[in-house]
């Protein structure tokens, strides 16, 4: 019986998608369940799942198409086996057999065939995404995964491997099309920029009560949640704070009109791969520490390894990035739009700073607020900071709500 294979539904706010690669060719047995081809979005990839167990009996669309819900991409003979490999002509059959003493007499036995680097299908969306960029074979890359699987860094390892000094010769370069979420990502940038009044203000935060809160209650903290106790979620509640006291910042511009939003959705950035993506923690004021702990890392492991959803990165009243995992000492994000603000983190650092009439050395971080000057003023943009940054610089303020 043949099975129809078609695009997954997408949500409403997705037209189409491009198929990106196909893992099975017409001819293959699959499994029930095995991922036959991943498709792309202008925010997350897809995976097609087999229905059924069989073979692969036509392939409808070729890899490179731009797709849309429920289109045929292909059948499957369910039930069905592949066709083994054919054998040779039966009469060669007594030749070889009246061949073969001699051939044992004369002729070594053969070597044992090398093993196979890992196939590659047996590769996440992270590592295909990293192979099609930078031109790698998976077939020719050994994996270090689970079961041999490929990952990124087997992936990210082989070209610098390949590497090697050559003869001088003529300087090369490669064009590779941009993915459909990077293109995504120019286009809302460069709209955030063409349609609203960015500015950025900053300051500066003492995190040394925050470290010190850390360093006493981790492990406890972690044995009873099940979780480290990391930076996150105290900058998620300090910036819920700010948001309740200055309800602009979390607001947005609807045509002429401003709405404000009475819930806190809070956007938290997360470096991939592909791309930067920005999944949402849902009333964020609800939640307690380790919930918005484990709720940041589900979508950091969620977010490399490509399975997060259009429902985890829609929406959202304000956003927070890091770039300070990455070294960034000092930067000014671009909101998020239709939001109209977001926060940068940067790199923690000793410096000196004077305290109390002494000079002494803290953990400063600089913080960046990118806020839309068409709603915000400069003195609600200024007063939110030092509201996060007090709540930081004293963490009781977040627990008594001062």
């Amino acid at each position: 019986m043949s099975t129809e294979i078609k695009v997954p539904k997408l949500p409403e706010s997705v037209a189409d998608a491009t198929l990106v690669t196909w893992h099975k060719k017409a001819g293959d047995a699959v499994a029930r369940d095995e991922n036959l081809a991943d498709l792309e979005t202008d925010k997350v990839v897809l995976e097609v799942p087999a229905p059924v167990a069989g073979v692969l009996k036509e392939i409808k669309v070729p890899a490179g198409t731009t797709v849309t819900s429920d289109q045929l991409l292909a059948v499957i003979e369910a039930g069905a086996t592949a066709a083994a490999t054919p054998a040779p002509a039966a009469a060669s059959k007594p030749a070889a057999a009246k061949a073969a003493p001699a051939a044992t007499a004369t002729t070594p036995p053969a070597a044992p065939p090398p093993t196979p680097p890992a196939a590659a299908g047996k590769s996440g969306p992270a590592a295909r995404r990293v192979a099609a960029e930078t031109g790698a074979d998976l077939s020719k890359v050994s994996g270090s995964g689970l079961g041999g699987a490929v990952t990124k860094s087997d992936v990210q390892a082989a070209p610098a491997a390949a590497a090697l000094p050559v003869a001088s010769g003529p300087r090369g370069e490669r064009r590779v099309p941009m993915t459909r979420l990077r293109a995504r990502i120019a286009e809302r940038l460069l709209s955030a920029q063409a349609t609203q009044a960015l500015l950025t203000t900053f300051n500066e935060v003492d995190l040394l009560a925050v470290q010190e809160l850390r360093a006493r209650y981790k492990d406890k903290f972690e044995k009873s949640h099940g979780v480290k106790l990391g930076f996150s979620s105290f900058f998620v509640r300090a910036c819920i704070e700010g948001l309740k006291r200055f309800p602009v910042v979390n607001a947005a511009i609807d045509g002429n009109d401003i709405v404000y939003r009475e819930f806190f959705d809070i956007g938290v950035a997360v470096s991939t791969d592909r791309g930067l993506v920005v999944p949402v923690l849902r009333d964020a004021d609800a939640l307690g520490f380790a919930q918005v702990e484990k709720a940041v890392g589900d979508f950091a492991a969620r977010a490399r390894a490509g399975s997060l959803t259009m429902e985890d990165l829609t929406g959202g009243t304000f956003s927070i990035t890091n770039g300070g995992v990455f070294g960034s000492l000092l930067s000014t994000p671009i909101v998020n739009s239709p939001q109209s603000a977001i926060l940068g983190m940067h790199k923690i650092q000793e410096r000196p700073v004077v305290v109390d009439g002494q000079i002494v050395i803290r953990p400063m971080m600089y913080l960046a607020l990118t806020y839309d000057h068409r709603i915000i003023d400069g003195k609600e943009a200024v007063q939110f900071l030092v509201t996060v940054k007090e709540c930081l610089e004293d963490p009781g303020r977040l627990l008594l709500g001062v």
